[in-house]
């Protein structure tokens, strides 16, 4: 006797859901690169961390947004991996006065999580500017940070990716 039922498969993700995945993935990303600065954990305990308790969790305080694993591991592990160069590309686009150990150290997660994105990462250099000034603006909703970011971001894209200007 065999067996006609079979396991319903989930639906294919819509290209909205798609993009809202990878905007979370870079959000995640951001708070991750935070972490290992200020906690000194491996990546790979970081990226497993998240992936676990993070990625569509739901608490009493809201649900997480599912993220792209892929994505989430491609910025980890290369903005540790390229991290030097992502630094001196950041260094490079602020101002003399501010070197980016004075920057806050969310910035300097985020500016690692978005060089790292612009160096190895597929999505055209425009978006993940749009896309990090947006994660700037998830964790600085009063300030003037979005539009620093916007800044850095832009030269540090020019740099890593000058034939997309």
């Amino acid at each position: 006797m065999s067996d006609d039922t079979q396991t319903p498969q989930p639906a294919p993700l819509s290209g909205n859901q798609k993009r809202k995945m990878r905007s979370a993935s870079r959000l995640y990303a951001v708070q991750a690169l935070f972490q290992l600065e200020l906690a000194g954990q491996t990546v790979e305990k970081v990226i497993a961390e998240f992936e676990e308790h993070r990625f569509g969790a739901i608490y009493e305080e809201g649900e997480f947004t599912e993220g792209d694993t892929k994505l989430f591991r491609l910025v980890l592990k290369e903005a540790v991996n390229w991290q030097v160069k992502i630094d001196q590309m950041t260094d490079r686009a602020l101002v003399a006065k501010w070197p980016l150990g004075r920057i806050d150290s969310v910035l300097r997660a985020l500016f690692r999580a978005a060089g790292a994105e612009m160096l190895q990462g597929e999505a055209p250099p425009k978006v993940v500017i749009v896309e990090f000034v947006e994660v700037a603006k998830a964790f600085f909703p009063e300030g003037k940070e979005a539009k620093f970011v916007n800044a850095v971001l832009d030269h540090m894209a020019r740099e890593a990716k000058p034939e997309a200007f």
